[in-house]
């Protein structure tokens, strides 16, 4: 079974959105993990956004990428700019991926713009991992 992480800066919106759509996309065929540079708490427009789209992330964790240092990953996929440049070295065969993602957190304006751009990022999310999924699993 492979081992993918997900990192992020704050594991608090983007990994957590691939999280869930990597978990919904491989099934049995991965273990799936997401982490942050730093840990800040699962965002509630996260879970609201991939609600709307029926998979409940609310039970998810916001976790730090120290705790999972020892684990040997196959995959390690950055979501964004500043994981990929703080990103440690990941001892053994891990094949590193990165694709930036805009992050909703910072979205200003109406509630219903800020909505709108968890919902663009998690559409583009959605369709990275089940790309991803169908290629590499």
């Amino acid at each position: 079974m492979k081992k993918i992480l997900v990192l992020c800066t704050a594991n608090s919106c983007r990994s957590q959105l691939a999280e869930g759509y990597l978990r919904y996309f491989a099934g049995d065929k991965a273990e799936i993990y997401s982490a942050g540079v730093r840990s800040t708490g699962v965002n509630p427009g996260a879970i609201a956004t991939m609600k709307e789209d029926g998979i409940d992330i609310s039970g998810h964790t916001s976790n730090a990428m120290e705790e999972y240092k020892d684990i040997d990953f196959d995959y390690v996929i950055t979501v964004c700019d500043n994981a990929r440049e703080n990103c440690p070295f990941w001892p053994g065969r891990s094949i590193h991926i990165h694709h930036a993602f805009p992050d909703p957190a910072h979205a200003t304006g109406s509630a219903e713009e800020i909505k709108k751009a968890f919902a663009t990022t998690r559409d583009m999310i959605k369709e990275y991992c089940q790309d991803f999924v169908a290629k590499h699993l």
